[in-house]
């Protein structure tokens, strides 16, 4: 079998097989043909030889795409086109899901899921209008760190240990001691039930909170497990009305659970799975576990809520604060609130910088609200009395400002509009 090139150093997108001819394209643009080069072309159109070609045979019952290879090898030359890329399009910023604030060590925690790091600010950091961003005090990155696309950031205030959950390709919970930096491995790996999303910890009681999108659950850990330890309960079942669960808030001083849910049902082991619901918050007693009804729910297109991520709980006030992913804007609650209830505070507008926040925490001993932004790789500061299209106290940028992130997930395909002169990526 041969092949040929006609012009250019272009890579080769696909190869066809039909009627016995090869038929090599190239990638770059679309295949309109043009006496010269730059755009995607037909490389060649070549007869395959003899060597190439499939033995007669008689048909055979029932004839299918595969039938033609059965019980005969074939060997066929190759040549490996080794070259760089034309372009690539990648965000080399950081996408910051998840964040945490120290307030012992004054430090803000931000989980990168880009590039695959957590990043530790000094909480009084703010990058000036003119500068690109602000560098950050530490960073814990690296093939070691097992941090790949995580969330969920808690940590420990007694210890400093910083609590960080996988939310997809990983099934773990992996813990940093206090002051950790570099390529380093992690102090413990908690192995858990695949999909995490959020955390929390009861340091009162030593335990650990995650939350499971698929299947939807609320598992609780002794805040030292490792390893395979299992959960000291688990809160799932048909009557929690747990339907792709999100985020976590935990109210301590009056001893509630509030559980952030999408409403996609997709429980494989519950009768009537594949229905959507509208997303809700549930209420639930700090101790709930098994198959327990909600104490109440907040529900309805009043809300607003639309893929809310992390949830923070006011101490002081009992309100709850939400971060609304695709509304661009943090929803505030009454610790009380029940049914289809308005916001008591929306933070949304040009003005606050908030580009699709999904972490949020509460500052309780300096009294800010942190929120990080997967659309612009920042973190604000806001006041518990911030509402409307208010500026934030502070920012932490790690990206220009204005800039807007790709907001890559895990693309893993790619599709060429030859007519629209667009790459389509499910993400």
């Amino acid at each position: 079998m041969k092949w040929k090139q006609l012009r250019g150093p272009k890579s080769i997108f696909g190869a066809i097989v039909a009627s016995g001819a090869l038929v090599l394209l190239t990638g770059d643009r679309d295949l309109r043909p043009e006496p010269s080069q730059g755009s995607a072309r037909l490389l060649s159109v070549e007869q395959i030889n003899d060597a190439c070609r499939m033995p007669a045979k008689a048909p055979r019952e029932p004839v299918n795409l595969f039938s033609e290879f059965e019980s005969t090898a074939y060997a066929a030359d190759t040549l490996d086109l080794t070259r760089p890329p034309v372009r690539t399009i990648k965000d080399s910023y950081p996408i910051y899901s998840s964040v945490a604030v120290d307030p012992v060590r004054d430090e803000v925690v931000l989980q990168d899921t880009n590039i695959f790091g957590i990043k530790i600010f000094n909480r009084t950091d703010n990058t000036p209008p003119n500068s690109e961003s602000t560098t950050p005090k530490r960073v814990i990155q690296g093939d070691a760190t097992r941090c790949e696309y995580n969330a969920g950031l808690s940590v420990d205030a007694k210890t400093g240990e910083i609590y960080s959950v996988a939310m997809d390709t990983e099934d773990n919970v992996i813990v940093f001691g206090s002051g950790a930096s570099g390529n380093i491995a992690p102090t413990r790996i908690l192995k858990t039930p695949h999909r995490n999303f959020a955390s929390g910890i009861d340091d009162d009681k030593e335990e650990l909170y995650v939350t499971i999108q698929y299947p939807p659950k609320v598992v609780v850990y002794k805040k030292g497990a490792s390893g395979t330890d299992q959960p000291v309960r688990v809160l799932e079942g048909p009557h929690t009305y747990l339907h792709d669960t999100h985020g976590l808030a935990l109210d301590f001083k009056r001893k509630l659970m509030f559980v952030g849910v999408w409403g996609d049902s997709s429980d494989p082991n519950v009768a009537g799975s594949g229905k959507f619901y509208p997303p809700s918050i549930n209420v639930y007693p700090l101790d709930a576990s098994g198959d327990a009804t909600p104490l109440r729910i907040i529900q309805g297109p009043k809300t607003q809520l639309d893929w809310a991520g992390a949830m923070a709980l006011d101490p002081e006030t009992g309100n709850l604060w939400i971060a609304n992913d695709i509304g661009s804007s943090v929803l505030v609650f009454k610790g009380t609130d029940e049914g289809d209830v308005s916001p008591s505070q929306v933070i949304r507008g040009p003005r606050t910088g908030l580009n699709h926040p999904t972490g949020i925490a509460f500052d309780a001993k300096n009294r800010e609200i942190w929120v990080s932004n997967m659309g612009n790789s920042s973190a604000s500061a806001f006041s518990p009395g911030a509402n409307g299209d208010v500026a934030p106290i502070r920012t932490i940028r790690s990206a220009p400002l204005g800039r807007q992130s790709v907001k890559f997930g895990k693309p893993q395909a790619v599709a060429f509009d030859s007519k629209r002169d667009l790459y389509l990526v499910p993400n």
